[in-house]
């Protein structure tokens, strides 16, 4: 089966001085359909920079961001955008909904901007955010929704546009512990059922007993944990 995503030997630093810091050295990774990896690693090690450049926010310095087994490194940033917003949904600690929309709105359009017409757009902004929970807060703004429903939403407009890999930053960073654990429980179900590849940055190790693997970051390089 074909990896979502693979990372081979990627590299990536950054000026400082008169040198360079050198945040990814020679990072591997494969994620395939369906798997859910947990990214542990403390603040500074580099996590944010890994699914940045997982997910074409970045380029790297050296070696290959392959996704869906296309090579990204020739892309133009119009390739890559296109493959961004086709191939790769994105959850973040902050939900970053527009306010003045309601949930379902908040999912349809990111579908109209691909291209989709609105009403089967509508219609399957509602059947995700239904399969989450949220069936009778489909007309809600952000401002009425808790913080685990708005974070439900924030998932729902991620994966919309139907992409086969997942990048998540602290998705539960900002809940309580039980919020988070429902939050979560609904995240583990979509990521099953609809056979994508997940990347979760988390501090949270309870949850990331729960995933297929769990990965940390050790002087710019992946390795696995038991």
């Amino acid at each position: 089966m074909e990896p979502a995503l693979r990372l081979a030997a990627v590299e990536r630093r950054y000026p400082q001085g008169e040198g360079f810091l050198e945040i990814l050295r020679g990072t591997d990774l494969e994620i395939r359909p369906g798997e859910m990896v947990a990214l542990v690693a403390p603040s500074g090690t580099g996590k944010s920079t890994l699914l940045h450049v997982a997910g074409l926010l970045e380029r790297p310095d050296g070696g290959e961001v392959i996704v869906g087994g296309k090579p990204t490194s020739a892309m133009n940033d119009g390739e890559r955008t296109r493959t961004r917003r086709e191939e790769i949904g994105f959850v973040y600690q902050f939900h970053y909904l527009l306010p003045e929309f309601s949930a379902a709105e908040n999912v349809v359009m990111p579908q109209m901007i691909r291209g989709l017409g609105r009403v089967e757009a509508t219609r399957r902004a509602n059947e995700l955010l239904t399969f989450l929970g949220l069936g009778e807060r489909l007309a809600n703004r952000p401002g009425e929704l808790s913080g685990g429903e708005q974070q439900r939403v924030a998932i729902a407009r991620a994966v919309a546009n139907a992409p086969r890999l997942l990048l998540a930053d602290e998705p539960t960073g900002n809940l309580d512990p039980q919020t988070a654990a429902h939050v979560f429980s609904t995240l583990v179900s979509l990521v099953r059922a609809s056979r994508l590849a997940a990347l979760i940055a988390t501090h949270n190790l309870d949850l990331a007993a729960r995933m297929d693997r769990r990965l940390t970051l050790k002087a710019g390089m992946i390795v696995e944990l038991d």
